[in-house]
């Protein structure tokens, strides 16, 4: 039996709770024993007492989420009963009165450090961005516990499952966090169900017209599609039954997101994108049978279909750095289409569908080698850096969570993983952070190439060092990984450093003179200046970028401190510019978008360039640093950033309706030149439309194919929308892309 709730709990509450806890038990049934089973009941109990009283924004009980994150860490990642406790644990310190000290007493040391992992920082901690601050508080615990990230992970997922009673600005802000870090994070840990529905449930909010026709559309063909698969699996199941290997095999459509990348990338409608599902072919074999069974798999489906060779990719000769192993083809099947076949062992299968911790159950097991330790060692590097600040932390682990993969090696025949267009200094500084320091030159197959040389599959790469070489910060231009990144910056640190010592030793000899106390002055100056750091402002004064003797005649020294003189405003100018301000809260003529609520003009915003918002769009409004607030598109290139990094500078902003002013907007178009005036009939079909256009670019239409980009005034989205649905009917017409 559950165990009895607090009397403030509903019996329709009570009633809920009971049946998620039960579901609970039932995806631990068979991976307890009776002291695990004592742990969960105990840390249920807490937590359902912890969080008696609060609820979540839908309106069930606050406890209902810390079971449903339990039961995805058991279900969908293949945890075990710690991480049960530890989830249904994982906000009781945050929300609660309980302390950290409490958890240690109750359950133990190690339940306690992994709660402490989940627990956001208590908002003592100054920072630019509080969420990187918490996220690298999230990592530091990855290179003690991977569960933490785990449950994170399943917290993460519970949350944009359930994010439909947030806010529009709130339910941006955490997609595009999870976007942003959450998705390759998963990726990185061999997730690749989590990744892909994270990816899918970011489209939904970011982009919600976009997901749904794709949406629409993949469930339209799914009876269609069902019925080729079935087509084209038949003969193979007939070559693998005729050999007597154990296997299943089935097609599963691709995600919505990574439809819709291809969409974007290739620049093609839905109807022609090839690989819209893919076909899996999964061997019941004994580990040392693995790789030759899949090979064999292999040249029977190269036997019933054609293949094409540039599209084989085999993770089963050279897994990937995350522990993914499998055979990827594509071949021709009936009517011409192309099928991807991915070819694999359960156990493999089993990696791929539940990562690191599927990973951790092979451990040991047939010398099956620890792939993740050296992305381990790397993070870990990246935690001991005392001088990063958290947004460069974050940067600098994103870098580390590559998705794509090269593999090169060294001259003693070691091969060292990288992601896609990394570089040679990369791979020095990969090797060790010393080769990386002293780089003179590298030779890629024996030729010497530039340190920015971008390396391919298979290069062979020889680094040369010299003890007298020092890093330099043009170095940054030609590295990608976040190792080589952070190094670089840390040397030209330190370098900043020993040089500004001199400037410090000129400014105190000058605080001296002056009777000036040294740290209110240098507080002082820094701000004056905005510079980020005291040692920036004592670099700027031993570069002389700072002259001492004219800086301080805009200073008076007043009780030992530094004090600006004040120059007095022409009179008359203050009032002036008062009068200009618009009265607050009054939305004016010429007030297009509200912010908070309030007329935009109180905040001096813009319209961001990046991506030239105009009315309909959905956008969120952004306080840059220096330029006042910019209106954003939430599907803008850029937004994803903002909205992760800086979520605390992003302000709710929606358009008022009946503007007539109008916005400018580029148009990119294709298409097949059939020898008529293209461009003559594009602009006749745009004018009929009531539309001007700025300006029209053309190119290669002498080759048969024509390339435009169409700069229009439109005055919001729907007349937008007008203008590309009527240009994709055109016969000549192929794709109709806005771009930013």
């Amino acid at each position: 039996m559950p165990p009895p709730l607090v009397a403030e709990v509903s019996q329709d509450d009570t009633a809920l709770i009971h049946s998620a806890y039960r579901r609970l038990l039932r995806t631990l049934d068979g991976k307890m024993d009776q002291e695990d089973h004592d742990q969960v009941r105990k840390a249920f109990e807490l937590a359902a007492e912890a969080h008696s009283l609060q609820r979540r924004k839908s309106g069930e009980p606050y406890i209902t989420h810390p079971i449903e994150v339990a039961i995805i860490c058991i279900e969908e990642i293949g945890l075990g009963p710690t991480a049960a406790v530890c989830a249904l644990l994982h906000d009781v310190v945050e929300d609660t009165d309980y302390t950290l000290e409490q958890i240690k007493l109750e359950f133990g040391e190690k339940i306690a450090v992994i709660v402490d992992g989940l627990t956001k920082l208590d908002g003592t901690a100054t920072s630019e961005s509080p969420q990187a601050e918490n996220f690298r508080k999230v990592i530091s615990t990855l290179v003690i516990d991977v569960r933490v990230v785990l449950i994170k992970m399943a917290d993460r997922m519970h949350n944009m499952r359930t994010l439909g009673s947030m806010p529009r600005h709130k339910q941006l802000k955490i997609a595009a966090e999870t976007s942003f870090i959450y998705a390759p994070l998963a990726h990185r840990l061999g997730l690749y169900n989590v990744r892909s529905e994270f990816q899918d449930l970011c489209l939904k909010i970011m982009e919600p017209e976009t997901f749904d026709e794709i949406n629409q559309k993949l469930n339209a063909s799914e009876e269609e599609r069902a019925e080729y698969i079935e087509k084209f699996l038949q003969p193979i199941k007939d070559e693998l039954d005729e050999a007597g290997m154990k296997y299943r095999c089935f097609g599963r459509p691709k995600s919505v997101s990574s439809i819709y990348n291809k969409i974007k990338t290739k620049d093609t409608p839905f109807e022609q994108v090839y690989d819209i599902f893919a076909v899996r072919i999964v061997l019941d074999v004994e580990r040392r049978r693995e790789k030759t069974l899949c090979w064999t798999a292999y040249s029977v489906v190269t036997d019933i279909y054609k293949p094409i060779p540039e599209r084989l990719k085999d993770w089963v000769t050279v897994p990937k750095s995350n522990g993914y192993e499998s055979l990827h083809t594509t071949v021709i099947g009936p009517g011409g289409r192309f099928v991807e076949v991915q070819i694999r062992s359960e156990r493999m299968d089993e990696i791929a569908e539940r990562g690191f911790a599927a990973h951790w159950k092979y451990k040991g097991i047939n010398n099956q080698p620890d792939v993740y330790e050296k992305w381990l060692d790397q993070v870990r590097e990246l935690m001991e850096n005392p001088n990063s600040d958290a947004l460069e932390f974050v940067s600098d682990f994103k870098n580390n969570l590559y998705s794509e993969e090269i593999f090169a090696v060294t001259p003693r025949g070691d091969m060292i993983n990288l992601p896609k267009g990394a570089t040679a200094l990369d791979f020095a500084f990969h090797i060790h952070t010393d080769i990386g320091y002293r780089c003179r030159a590298v030779k890629v197959n024996n030729r010497i190439v530039p340190m920015g040389y971008k390396l391919n599959m298979g290069d062979k790469v020889e680094v040369v060092t010299d003890k007298n070489q020092k890093p330099n910060e043009g170095w940054l231009k030609f590295v990608v990984t976040g190792k080589a990144r952070s190094k670089i910056r840390n040397a030209m640190k330190e370098e900043r450093r020993k040089t500004g010592e001199l400037g410090k030793e000129a400014l105190q000899r000058k605080f001296n003179n002056m009777k000036v106390n040294f740290d209110q002055g240098v507080e002082t100056l820094v701000k004056y200046f905005g510079l980020n750091s005291h040692i920036d402002l004592y670099f700027a004064i031993a570069t002389e970028e700072i002259n001492l003797i004219d800086t301080f005649k805009t200073f008076d020294v007043k009780d030992q401190k530094l004090v600006e003189i004040v120059k007095e405003a022409p009179a008359g100018e203050v009032d002036k510019k008062q009068e200009q301000q618009p009265a607050k809260g009054k939305i004016s003529a010429k007030t297009k978008i509200l912010v908070n609520g309030e007329p935009a003009e109180l905040y001096h915003y813009k319209l961001a360039l990046c991506c030239n918002p105009v009315q309909g769009d959905d956008i969120f409004a952004f306080l840059t640093a220096k330029e006042g607030l910019k209106i954003h598109r939430t599907n803008c290139s850029n937004a994803t950033n903002l909205l992760a990094k800086y979520g605390y500078r992003v302000m709710k902003a929606e358009w008022v309706v009946n503007t007539d002013t109008k916005f400018i907007v580029d148009l990119k178009i294709t298409g097949v030149d059939e020898g008529i005036g293209v461009i003559e009939r594009l602009t006749k079909e745009i004018g009929g439309l009531g539309v001007n256009i700025r300006s029209f670019h053309i190119e290669g239409g002498d080759q048969g194919y024509y390339e435009g980009k169409i700069s229009l005034l439109v005055l919001n989205r729907e007349q937008l929308n007008v203008v590309m649905r009527t240009l994709k009917k055109l016969d000549f017409v192929e794709t109709v892309t806005r771009i930013d």
